[in-house]
């Protein structure tokens, strides 16, 4: 179980870190498209955003870091039931929005705080099921126990 949070958080940081990447890519491609509205017609200026987006290198880095994450939540989907993965992956949203706070300077009010508290909860939540479901499994039968006559 340890394995598994670890390979979490590890997860998280890169999907967090690559939001943020990307965020600040498309902050960089922005006013390059707003910049073309007034000249080019809307076809060929959204044409030319998608071709700044694979030639930005924040974009870039954002969208490999969002790899990462996508190959290492594949794993941990095929070593832990998805009822217990899956929502855990909403922890993914409490390091964002630290990372947003911290990297980005984007101001997070008390109402964000709190819904990042219930997020915390609930995956606490989630991850508490899963141990008592591990001590509750029935013990495995022991290799040659024969069934007692009738």
């Amino acid at each position: 179980m340890t394995k598994i949070l670890i390979i979490l958080v590890i997860a998280f940081s890169f999907e967090a870190i690559g939001v943020i990447t990307l965020k600040k890519g498309i902050d960089q491609i922005g006013p390059q498209y707003t910049g073309r509205k007034a000249a080019t017609p809307l076809l060929k200026n959204v044409l030319l955003l998608v071709g700044d987006w694979f030639t930005n290198k924040n974009v870039l880095l954002g969208l490999l870091l969002e790899t990462i994450f996508f190959i290492l939540l594949q794993y941990l989907l095929g070593q832990r039931d998805v009822s217990f993965v899956w929502p855990l992956t909403a922890l993914s949203y409490v390091l964002t929005t630290l990372a947003a706070k911290f990297l980005l300077h984007e101001r997070v009010d008390a109402a964000r705080w709190s819904g990042v508290a219930l997020i915390i909860l609930g995956a606490a939540f989630i991850s508490y099921s899963e141990h008592v479901k591990q001590q509750a499994a029935p013990l495995p039968a022991t290799a040659g126990a024969q069934a007692t006559p009738e």
